[in-house]
Order: structure tokens, then C-alpha cells, then sequence
């Protein structure tokens, strides 16, 4: 498997990438049949976004013989975490806490989901701070040396 912090994927491509993961190995005549019924797209759509992603090398194919095989050769969880970190790098560190809050109220979650976010919060909540500094622009730039953020 690839480093998943070194594949950025398009909102199409993650769709396929759904896919893939879920079904781990998949002809292309499958990933277009569900990719069809899943989204409505046509066959050269999710041709293209295959081929995409194995330029990428996010996906391989696999074996010698037809039909081609394809599986993922970077890690779902992974993938996950990169993207969700590489959203949260381009937002106001102050307002991260917020938008986190969001996405938890927005998302369905497991008992244990939710237990193993109350360990980390409990334990992240022994060092933070009591402010998160804003790293929008150097303070020196800044109106006043202030943030206009918070």
C-alpha cells in the first residue's frame, strides 16, 4: 500500500474508491455496473475515474488475464484521516473545535465511536490550552496584531 497522505482524490473519485475498498477486488464491468446503479453514471465515466485513480496509484490492477482486476492500493482508514486532516489544515485553527463539532452532530456514531472519542478528548484536555492561537496569517500581518477570527 501507498502512503494515503500522497493520493489527493476528487469528490467522483471517492465514490469509485468507496467501491473499491468495499468490494476489495472488482472487474471494471463490476465497479461500472455499481457505479451505475449506485450513482446513475455511464460506463466512460467511471472508466475515466478508474483510470484516474490508478494513474494516481491509488488503485491497481492485479492478474494477467481478462477481465482486468482492480483493488485498492491505498488504505481506507487511512485515506480517511489524510483528507480529513488536509480539510482541517486549509480552515482558522480556532475555528476547528467548531467545525468538529459540526461533523460529530452530523454524523451517526457508534457506542464505541463515541467512547473512544471521550477517551481522546479527556486525554487531549489535560494539555490544551485555553485558547487555540489563530495560524491564518503571521500576527505581524494581522490587524492590530489581532485576530479577527474568534
Amino acid at each position: 500500500m501507498i502512503d494515503a497522505k500522497d493520493v489527493t482524490i476528487s469528490d467522483s473519485e471517492w465514490e469509485v474508491m468507496r467501491a473499491v475498498w468495499t468490494l476489495k477486488r472488482v472487474t471494471s464491468r463490476q465497479l461500472i455496473d455499481a457505479m451505475a446503479s449506485a450513482r446513475g453514471w455511464s460506463e466512460s465515466t467511471t472508466k475515466t475515474l478508474l483510470h484516474r485513480l490508478i494513474t494516481k496509484e491509488a488503485v491497481v490492477r492485479v492478474g494477467t488475464g481478462r477481465p482486468f482486476e482492480y483493488q485498492p492500493a491505498v488504505d481506507e482508514k487511512d485515506s480517511m484521516g489524510a483528507a480529513a486532516v488536509n480539510l482541517f489544515d486549509h480552515m482558522c485553527a480556532m475555528r476547528a473545535g467548531g467545525a468538529l463539532l459540526d461533523v460529530v452532530r452530523s454524523r451517526e456514531l457508534s457506542k464505541d465511536d463515541i467512547k473512544q472519542l471521550q477517551t481522546l478528548l479527556a486525554e487531549k484536555a489535560e494539555t490544551a490550552p485555553d485558547k487555540v492561537s489563530c495560524n491564518c496569517l503571521p500576527k505581524e500581518m494581522m490587524a492590530n496584531g489581532n485576530c479577527n477570527c474568534d
